[in-house]
């Protein structure tokens, strides 16, 4: 096999995988309620497909073979390294494991839909115990050093394990709860504007002239509503996100918009000659939240970017606005306090939501509690880590996708994501003193090039904490966060 066949066999496996990725998304965004029996038939069915490709042993043996090529390219030899590894890891896995696990997965997002309309945990249970147990049939399969769970960590974020989160965690955590304690002697802020009547068709629009200032390109790619916000790529060429609007919740389809345009911006940002190839893709998930929530957080709720943005939305909610000021409006979006729902969460109370998934999570893989109760768990969980009480499912265990889509071990990378925005954004302050000033004037595109120029290219070139070496000069160092909240909200509330 030369290198060309080698690239066509990828690219041909990748479009499997993304006829299966077009299913999905038309699934939770435009699929009628009662189709899912079929749908999750041709899903399960594609996904085999894939998996069969990829893993057949013919391929393999010539991926050994074309590794011993002289004449390849430092970018070829990597590609081939890094698909040695993903074969080596896939292979263990059966393809009717593969099928199974693509059906009911495709089955437990629809019922986790239905439920969460229904505000029903136990309509759902039956299916997130049946994804558990395969989940669970996973990790043995992949293997691990330590823990269960780790199996399941590395697909997310190489290399990552239960022990090294324990270890980052329980040292972020301390000084995370003693920054809101310290933010507690201070009055709060009032944010009630923010929950007032905001028309769906204004908010809409909003988002769109949002997501086109960032720098998404809408001719390769569009926006829909869906009950989780998302982004899903195709190819670089064609990157497509959701979200979701409530009219009385302004913050809800706002920061859910720039969240997600961040993650769009990098699929959109990796080289589309690599596309079907590990060069092709993302470095990891954490790696992929550290772009949604540095645009999320470090622009999209700075001083900065509504000098500029707030005289327009006031433009658009005249009535809702009338009383307020860029300041008291970046004040409002900055409150810190308790809540109930991760994607609306501060700052500060966002990595808490995190650490409550990630410690049920570690408890249900590792085989130490059971489906059956999880909701009162959970609840039991926000009391003591919150202070306050889950109303009801929907709220409460029901609020996040991710376990209906079988992904256990992704929410620790909403936390690594957050660490890596606030080394990378200071670094980019560094490199480029002007950048704030530029966002005030509504210009962003320098801080896209410089993230195209030090993270985007790469794709899956180096591993998560190489990357972060390679554009700051250290690995992953939580002590640019905690630096960055503590100036941020104590100058909001002192």
């Amino acid at each position: 096999m030369k290198y060309e066949e080698y690239r066509r066999y990828m690219q041909q496996t990748m479009d499997l995988g993304s006829a299966v990725a077009l299913l999905s998304w038309d699934k939770e965004v435009y699929m009628p309620p009662k189709s899912i029996r079929f749908r999750a038939q041709q899903i399960a069915t594609l996904s085999a497909m894939a998996h069969n490709r990829f893993t057949d042993t013919s391929f393999g043996e010539s991926l050994k073979k074309l590794k011993d090529e002289q004449t390849l390219t430092e970018s070829q030899r990597r590609n081939i390294t890094l698909t040695i590894e993903d074969f080596e890891k896939e292979k263990k896995l059966p393809s009717s494991f593969v099928e199974e696990l693509s059906r009911t997965t495709a089955e437990a997002n629809h019922h986790w839909a239905l439920a969460r309309q229904e505000n029903a945990y136990h309509q759902f249970s039956p299916h997130l115990k049946k994804l558990i147990q395969l989940k669970r049939d996973e990790a043995e399969m992949r293997g691990y050093a330590d823990k269960p769970y780790d199996a399941l960590l590395d697909i997310y974020e190489p290399g990552c394990t239960t022990q090294f989160l324990d270890s980052l965690f329980g040292n972020a955590l301390p000084q995370i709860i003693q920054l809101i304690q310290k933010i507690k002697g201070y009055e709060q802020i009032s944010n009630d504007f923010l929950y007032t009547a905001y028309p769906t068709d204004n908010q809409w629009q909003l988002g769109i002239q949002l997501l086109k200032n960032m720098g998404y390109d809408f001719d390769y790619g569009r926006q829909d509503i869906s009950a989780h916000p998302f982004t899903i790529s195709f190819s670089p060429e064609d990157v497509r996100v959701t979200t979701r609007v409530d009219e009385n919740d302004f913050s809800n389809m706002t920061w859910s918009c720039i969240h997600e345009g961040g993650h769009a911006l990098y699929e959109q940002g990796l080289p589309a000659e690599e596309y079907g190839l590990p060069l092709g893709t993302s470095a990891s998930l954490g790696i992929h939240e550290s772009q949604s929530r540095l645009w999320e957080n470090h622009v999209g709720r700075s001083m900065a970017y509504w000098t500029y943005w707030f005289p327009l939305l006031k433009e658009k909610f005249t009535s809702q606005l009338r009383e307020q000021d860029s300041k008291s409006f970046y004040h409002a979006i900055n409150r810190i306090a308790p809540n109930l729902i991760r994607t609306e969460a501060d700052e500060l109370h966002y990595h808490i939501h995190v650490i409550i998934r990630f410690e049920i999570e570690k408890a249900l893989i590792n085989d130490q509690i059971d489906v059956s109760g999880l909701n009162d768990f959970w609840n039991e969980k926000y009391k003591e880590y919150m202070g306050i009480d889950v109303p009801d499912d929907t709220n409460g265990i029901l609020q996040d996708v991710h376990w209906s889509h079988g992904s256990f071990g992704y929410f620790p990378t909403y936390s690594l994501g957050s660490f890596y925005a606030a080394q990378f954004y200071a670094k980019a302050v560094s490199d480029m003193p002007n950048l704030e000033t530029e966002i005030q004037q509504g210009k962003t595109n320098a801080l896209l090039n410089w993230l195209r120029s030090n993270v985007h290219q790469y794709g899956r070139k180096y591993l998560p904490n190489e990357l972060c070496k390679k554009v700051t000069g250290e690995g992953l160092n939580v002590d640019y966060f905690l630096k960055y909240a503590n100036e941020k909200f104590l100058d909001i509330y002192c």
